[in-house]
């Protein structure tokens, strides 16, 4: 029983850590409109943005995905699982938005 309880706080504690890429909604469809009010510079800001976001997301998703859990963690190669094809989609929204910045520089810079 003492070996339970001992561990029960490490189970909680590394699901909070893999769930916590679910907390953020993603958007599906990206706003073109609003790229089109957009300075050159503005453009250009956004793009760096998106590109560092892409990155950020990229290696948390390697982070992730290298991760070691043990296997009486019960569930936890799913959470990882589920993590890394949330944090897939993020990247792929990501790409759709840069390329809609790329579309809207290229027309008006």
């Amino acid at each position: 029983m003492k070996v339970i309880s001992a561990i029960a706080p490490l189970i909680c504690s590394v699901s909070v850590v893999f769930a916590g890429g679910c907390a953020s909604p993603l958007s599906a469809s990206v706003d073109t409109a609003k790229y089109s009010r957009m300075s050159c510079s503005e453009l250009n800001v956004a793009m760096g943005d998106a590109a560092a976001d892409i990155s950020r997301t990229a290696v948390n998703r390697g982070k992730v995905a290298q991760t070691n859990i043990p296997t009486w963690l019960w569930g936890g190669q799913r959470v990882a699982a589920a993590v890394t094809a949330r944090q897939s989609a993020r990247i792929e929204q990501l790409q759709q938005q840069e390329a809609a910045i790329a579309a809207a520089r290229r027309s008006r810079c």
